[in-house]
């Protein structure tokens, strides 16, 4: 299927009452997948789940709400913009000029349900919503519904195999909540994930983090040295990112570890991060691991680069972004085919259904082409999508610089 692109969101969100997507799962794990219920006195919904306090979607459902009337109590499934059905959400895009939305999972799927024990009921659930999404959503328009499955976190082997079974079912892309052995640190065998997802094609995203779900867990980095002795707390891929954040760490992370010398047609994008910070980010990396290279490959075992670790991270990461004019006027810091901007809809960053206003004020100044990139091109391109027209060659030439 094939479409005319001119505005892609690439981070919005399918946020739905969980009942929605529980009736897929199997009947052995039905009664301990999450529950909606209706609150008293008008205090909206929330779910029950399996290991967790009290879930309320908050400011995750005020879209379409002037500021002075948000609260992150009394929501409701039932009347919020943006937590209906495909044939609501295909109406809604149409009304803020939007053609194609990028969805990410909200409070759905593996991310929520990640503190049921049970490996079995856990991918239960995890599939259940993959299911859904694919099947039952996504399908009704796919060239304008791209869901971002699910992968799970509990191993290697697990991710690999959901991986798998989500290409059949034709998503578009994936997106980690853990690096994919489920850990909070990156591993050698991860990379049996990322080239698993290289060869079938298939687009790997972050939504902000690793980890943005919880607090995390263990380190940051397993070293190839151990130093052998306290060394005050130093973590030098902690430390490159000490001027950058949300994404930066998880970005670093992957750097450190190698994997893209090993696989270097990798690529990540990295949603919902804003773009103005990259650029000082990318200075002070380099800077730190200049200042604090020597020590950690003594102590620590870390091999020198041979070349500077921002270009690595201006190859191969791609950053999400919504309101953000100051990191519009930095692009080309960053790379103009390495941004994608966003409208984030239902959530608080959103202005939907005012976002053509949005991009006016962001991209006031900056030439067509450029301007293409950002809010359709490079989606298209990341997320291998057919469109009909192709950009006029001004569009072309810039995207092969």
């Amino acid at each position: 299927m094939t479409r005319e692109y001119r505005y892609i969101s690439a981070d919005s969100h399918l946020e739905i009452a969980c009942d929605r997507w529980t009736p897929r799962v199997p009947e052995k794990y039905r009664d301990r997948a999450p529950r909606m219920i209706h609150l008293p006195d008008g205090a909206g919904d929330a779910w029950l789940i399996e290991g967790r306090p009290l879930y309320r979607g908050g400011v995750n459902l005020c879209a379409g709400k002037p500021f002075e009337e948000w609260n992150p109590k009394g929501m409701s499934y039932a009347t919020a913009a943006g937590a209906g059905s495909a044939e609501q959400r295909l109406r809604e895009q149409d009304l803020d000029g939007i053609d194609a939305e990028v969805l990410f999972p909200g409070n759905n799927g593996g991310m929520l349900v990640n503190t049921i024990p049970e490996d079995d009921a856990y991918l239960a659930m995890v599939r259940a919503y993959n299911d859904f999404l694919a099947l039952d959503y996504c399908s009704v328009a796919p060239d304008r519904l791209l869901g971002m499955a699910v992968i799970p976190e509990r191993s290697v082997r697990y991710a690999i195999d959901e991986l798998e079974r989500c290409a059949k079912l034709g998503f578009k892309g994936v997106v980690l909540s853990t690096f994919p052995s489920g850990k909070y640190y990156p591993i050698p065998e991860d990379d049996e994930f990322y080239r698993a997802a290289l060869d079938l094609e298939m687009p790997v995203t972050v939504h902000v983090q690793i980890g943005a779900r919880g607090a995390r867990q263990g380190p940051v980095f397993k070293y190839p040295k151990d130093p052998g002795e306290d060394i005050g707390g130093q973590d030098i891929v902690s430390r490159m990112t000490r001027y950058g954040q949300y994404g930066a760490l998880s970005a670093n992370q992957l750097v450190m570890s190698r994997v893209f010398d090993r696989l270097p047609e990798l690529r990540v994008y990295f949603a919902e991060n804003q773009i103005g910070w990259i650029p000082n980010h990318l200075e002070q990396m380099d800077i730190h691991y200049n200042r604090h290279r020597f020590w950690a490959e003594r102590l620590l075992g870390i091999e020198p680069f041979d070349r500077p670790p921002s270009e690595i991270v201006k190859e191969h990461f791609l950053w999400g972004f919504q309101d953000n004019p100051v990191g519009v006027a930095m692009r080309h810091y960053i790379g103009v085919d390495h941004v994608m901007w966003a409208n984030d809809f239902p959530h608080a960053e959103s202005d939907w259904p005012n976002s053509s206003a949005v991009i006016a004020r962001n991209f006031a100044g900056v030439p067509e082409d450029e301007k293409y990139q950002m809010v359709a091109g490079n989606a298209i391109r990341f997320f291998h999508l057919e469109t009909a027209a192709q950009p006029s060659r001004e569009v072309s030439e810039a995207a092969a610089v």
